[in-house]
């Protein structure tokens, strides 16, 4: 049975809607108002408030801490200093992507790894031979993620101080007695920070930033306002836009990171790490596919719900199924997961399609259904994030 974070007690009594989704055996709020549209303008013009206790939390400490991590993930974290904060992914031996997330570098021989899904056993595999210990801190770490254009100014409220704190930084600090860790981080592309706390002292540091954010019109959020961002943001989410390799049996459903736009993050230059080898021969041989962003016609939308006398017709929600994309008649690819995106007006997805068609400003289709019947609407490919304000990195 899902249980509670942390902060359950305070999510519970605030979630209006009852609406709840079970992620890794936690329960998230999917919306706390009926509509969770009012959460997403707050995150976007103001400021949204998220639980993400439910992620999991890995801590890495020992002589050999550095040396397990850079075996294990694609980028050289030799670069990373204490304070600093890396983006990583993480692939089998044959080169197909495990996870992502990221690693904090707490302190000398102290990180933290995050991690959508659950991955302790690969921690332990790859740490044989090394003198390092490794704590699943999941249950005993709360998190909570204030993201949206005015987080600055509360979390400034309550004496933080974070004007000079840089994008993908963190800083140690008190929420009144609280000790909280403070990363300049999240999933939404916007200005943004996540906050890490004792499982414990949870709930005075949620009392705290409620009551600092009140004046400044901050809501709490749930699920669907987050995939919406997440999407804007170009940020993949793991079993929609990506298949974990250890969780499939079929090479169809995995994925390397060129594949996934995410070759930036592999870094052949340092010493082995798993799937080296693999990653260096797929990088010398063309990807198969090739992660971009689309955007629908709108005009194309009008012209085919016309046909029912209906005007167009979209979700309010994001959506995560598989739908075709067509270029040249042909069937080149899918999308992966898409949506309206409120603040762009635009219907936007993320999709996977074959390398000839990744060049920006291509013109492809993308498969609607209405009323039961199939057709094609003109879509073209687009850089991502979708959306990007300076905000998120002044």
């Amino acid at each position: 049975m899902p249980r509670g974070t942390p902060f359950h007690s305070r999510t519970a009594a605030l979630c209006e809607s009852h609406s709840w989704q079970e992620f890794y055996g936690y329960l998230a709020a999917a919306s706390y108002d009926l509509d969770h549209l009012t959460e997403y303008y707050a995150l976007r013009v103001a400021a949204a408030l998220f639980d993400i206790s439910s992620l999991f939390k890995y801590d890495i400490n020992g002589p050999d801490a550095l040396k397990l991590i850079n075996r294990m993930v694609t980028r050289d974290v030799t670069q990373c200093a204490v304070r600093q904060i890396m983006y990583v992914v993480w692939c089998d031996e044959h080169g197909h992507v495990i996870d992502d997330g990221i690693v904090m570098r707490l302190e000398d021989h102290h990180y933290r790894l995050t991690a959508a899904v659950p991955n302790l056993r690969w921690l332990l595999d790859n740490a044989i031979g090394l003198d390092v210990a490794i704590e699943d801190v999941t249950d005993s770490v709360a998190a909570l993620a204030l993201q949206g254009p005015l987080s600055r100014d509360i979390l400034n409220t309550l004496g933080l101080a974070l004007d000079e704190l840089k994008y993908f930084r963190l800083k140690s600090g008190r929420i009144n007695d609280t000790p909280v860790t403070t990363t300049r981080t999240g999933y939404t592309g916007d200005l943004g920070y996540e906050i890490w706390m004792n499982a414990e002292q949870a709930e005075s540091v949620w009392d705290a930033i409620m009551e600092a954010g009140h004046p400044y019109k901050m809501r709490p959020a749930g699920l669907l306002a987050l995939d919406i961002a997440r999407i804007e943001a170009g940020l993949l989410l793991i079993d929609v836009d990506f298949t974990s390799s250890k969780t499939t049996l079929f090479d169809v459903q995995k994925s390397t990171p060129f594949e996934l736009g995410l070759g930036w993050a592999v870094n052949f230059a340092k010493d082995h790490f798993v799937g080296r080898d693999a990653l260096m021969g797929k990088k010398q041989h063309s990807s198969l596919w090739t992660t971009v962003g689309l955007e629908v016609d709108w005009t194309a939308l009008e012209d085919i719900f016309g046909k029912f006398n209906m005007p167009p017709q979209f979700s309010l929600t994001a959506w995560s199924d598989a739908v075709p994309i067509y270029g040249n008649g042909k069937w080149i690819g899918k999308a992966t997961s898409g949506t309206w995106s409120p603040i762009l007006k635009k219907n936007i997805a993320l999709a996977r399609v074959k390398p000839e068609y990744e060049k920006i400003g291509s013109r492809v289709d993308i498969e609607v259904t209405v009323e039961g019947q199939r057709f094609k609407a003109k879509a073209r490919i687009v850089e991502t994030p979708f959306f990007n304000p300076q905000r998120k990195t002044q």
